[in-house]
């Protein structure tokens, strides 16, 4: 297969893509469709810079630098190689091996943006996941207080003064039971409506901590909705963290709070907990927004044998500079100089990219 026929083909998968009608299926195959045009487009772009002219890929190199600064590591071997070689390229300087050395740069840095964006989805995914078993454990909750409201009791039974000790009240949260006979079981007095009641509850504290979570939410160019999975999780944990709220306190797991005196009381509570449920989501907030970052801003690489070497065989700045760096140039030593031997790279055809559908 030529070069311009394997062009041809990322475009014609591109153009599928973008045409594909999902209808109900939008939703959950649209983004990944999205990701699958961009990313065909973008081999596309690569093997179109191995068909230009000298000036024409010269005058992409600055162009191709600032991707490759925005998504490779900063000590990467093809980052520090292009850096050390752009301003005689712009100038017009082309070596044989410089149009090689630009094509394998922009396409790993396209690779990189692949995989940010394929952890985007993945995250996304794990979400969606995540909130709809969470959301298929509150309905089985719901449903089997509806048929068995006793074997879930969320009924209290506050403590009487001595006048009323042959009398009790038996508080559930949908109804209030005053002059039942001392010793009746409160488990009795359930109602199918309870737990949902409850969840219900829940529900809405929860939403008060998604519109207060909403003044840390950014915009992203991610094809994908992190940011909306994200707080849609919320909603079900708020019904659950509810339920087991109140449920705690029914088992006087809460000191003090054994026995509630009103039903407002039990669904102010599961308003209260399904509230709480921030204290745990927020963890999931901050591991959503610090996953759309990387997209586009790499951060220095963990420590590694081999790009330590890279950096080490690195010049010293040249002098009549403060820091020997040119306009193109990293500005810490991880952009100037050789990366290895100085040679340019070898002519071939660049790493074969994914391209997503």
């Amino acid at each position: 297969m030529t070069l311009i026929e394997g062009m041809r083909g990322h475009l014609e998968k591109a153009r599928t893509a973008a045409d594909e009608e999902f209808g109900w299926r939008r939703p959950w195959s649209g983004s990944t469709a999205r990701e699958g045009v961009w990313s065909n487009i973008r081999s596309a772009e690569v093997i179109l810079l191995q068909l230009v002219s000298d000036v024409e890929a010269a005058g992409r190199a600055s162009e191709v630098m600032a991707l490759v600064k925005r998504h490779l590591d900063i000590d990467d071997p093809r980052r520090v190689r292009l850096a050390q070689r752009i301003r005689p390229i712009i100038s017009g300087d082309m070596k044989p091996g410089d149009r090689d050395l630009m094509t394998r740069a922009l396409d790993a840095a396209y690779n990189a943006l692949d995989d940010e964006l394929a952890r985007v989805r993945s995250l996304r995914n794990i979400l969606w996941t995540a909130t709809f078993l969470v959301l298929l454990g509150v309905t089985g909750l719901a449903l089997y207080g509806w048929f068995s409201p006793g074997s879930l009791s969320l009924c209290f039974t506050p403590q009487n003064g001595p006048e009323a000790a042959d009398r009790i009240t038996v508080v559930c949260p949908t109804a209030e039971h005053h002059g039942v006979p001392a010793g009746t079981d409160s488990s009795r007095l359930a109602q199918p409506r309870d737990i949902l009641t409850v969840e219900i509850a829940g529900l809405a504290g929860a939403a008060l901590t998604v519109i207060a979570s909403l003044r840390r939410i950014r915009g992203t160019d991610a094809p994908y909705m992190l940011p909306l999975a994200s707080a849609v999780l919320k909603f079900p944990t708020g019904a659950l963290t509810a339920f087991l709220g109140l449920l705690l306190i029914r088992g006087a797991f809460v000191p003090g709070l054994s026995d509630l005196d009103s039903r407002t009381q039990v669904l102010g509570w599961a308003a209260v907990f399904g509230a709480a449920q921030y204290l745990v989501t927020r963890l999931v907030d901050d591991r959503a927004q610090m996953t759309l970052s990387e997209v586009g801003r790499p951060t220095d690489a963990v420590v590694d044998p081999e790009r330590v070497a890279v950096k080490e065989v690195l010049p010293a700045p040249a002098a009549g500079s403060p820091n020997g760096a040119g306009p193109h140039d990293e500005q810490d030593g991880g952009a100037h100089g050789k990366g290895d031997d100085g040679e340019p790279a070898p002519d071939g055809a660049p790493a074969h990219r994914r391209s997503g559908a």
